[in-house]
């Protein structure tokens, strides 16, 4: 890929850096399904589900979105409800909870052609972002060893601190282009989520690029997407390693 037109480059962390997406879709599931089974004729949490409701949002967005798809009403609550609370932001915390749970437990590693795709980024001048609905981004690239790699990082604790709309409005994004002192027109977006795409393309930046880890290449098209790749391996400039070299996630 010819980089030169553009001066910044933001990243979503779980599912584009980090194979994190998995964990969190594991962390919604076990919360919704122990929630769901409390109540009366409710169909199990399903992966459908995350894609269509949670999946890019911020947690309290994908709580409501799910819960409003259910027909299921309840009261947000405040920010620091304990997991008991039967309440929006109770389900957050029981789902964060979960989500530290499994990544103390297991650990995280990058994916190796997004380790690829950054070294070869940082010796071409781009600057680089973490743009991610997460409260926990920075936990989760300290634990793949990658806090040091990013300029800026836009996560949900800067959302909920700047009055941030969550994709698939586009402020994350914008927010963390103008961090880089980069104009939308000369950024880079990847995304895997649905919500992500749709917020780089709703803030018009010069290359909005979907990352295929199960989203599916015609939904991301759909979503926005001006280019689809299954790896950041893909993305290398033109002479650095061989691609073919590089195949496989951990």
């Amino acid at each position: 890929m010819d980089w030169s037109p553009f001066a910044a480059v933001l990243f979503d962390l779980d599912g584009v850096i980090t194979p994190t997406a998995d964990v969190h879709r594991r962390a919604w599931t076990d919360m919704f399904n122990g929630f769901l089974a409390g109540l009366d004729g409710q169909q199990p949490f399903t992966d459908d589900d995350y894609v269509k409701f949670v999946d890019g949002k911020p947690r309290a967005d994908g709580v409501r979105s799910f819960l409003s798809s259910r027909s299921i009403d309840l009261p947000d609550g405040d920010a620091d409800d304990p997991a008991a609370a039967h309440t929006v932001a109770g389900l957050g915390t029981r789902k964060n909870d979960r989500f530290n749970e499994i990544l103390q437990r297991d650990g995280v590693d990058a994916y190796p052609g997004s380790i690829a795709l950054l070294d070869a980024l940082k010796p071409a001048g781009l600057r680089l972002a973490i743009v991610s609905s997460s409260r926990n981004a920075r936990a989760v690239l300290s634990a793949a060893g990658l806090l040091d790699r990013f300029e800026v990082i836009v996560d949900g604790n800067v959302g909920a601190e700047a009055h941030l709309d969550g994709k698939p409005a586009p402020d994350y994004f914008l927010h963390a282009a103008a961090a880089l002192n980069a104009a939308p027109e000369h950024a880079v977006v990847l995304e895997d989520a649905i919500s992500g795409v749709q917020a780089g393309a709703a803030g018009t930046f010069g290359l909005v690029i979907g990352v295929d880890r199960g989203a599916g290449h015609n939904a991301l098209v759909n979503a926005g997407a001006h280019q689809v790749v299954s790896d950041l391996v893909e993305l290398l400039p033109a002479g650095d390693a061989d691609p073919t070299q590089m195949q496989g996630t951990p």
